[in-house]
């Protein structure tokens, strides 16, 4: 798996690049195999575990992804 590039912008006022991570890096790097650990999706879209599994969870809340425990483990799947 490699990490997807993401769009940066410029914050006018400090001058600093933030990254955005839209939805669809998200359901995007679902499609890279079935049920993938949230850090796998991490990995995939270039973010830390934490937002991963915040925004994965956003989207399971939406209806658009599902998880399931595997072992001690949270995996991603896209919905149908």
């Amino acid at each position: 798996m490699k990490p997807h590039m993401m769009g940066r912008e410029r914050d006018e006022e400090t001058g600093k690049y933030t990254t955005q991570y839209q939805r669809e890096d998200f359901l995007n790097a679902l499609e890279e195999g079935d049920f993938l650990a949230t850090s796998d999706v991490a990995e995939i879209v270039g973010c830390t575990q934490n937002l991963a599994y915040r925004r994965l969870k956003e989207l399971e809340n939406e209806g658009e992804v599902k998880s399931k425990e595997i072992g001690r483990f949270l995996a991603w799947q896209k919905t149908d």
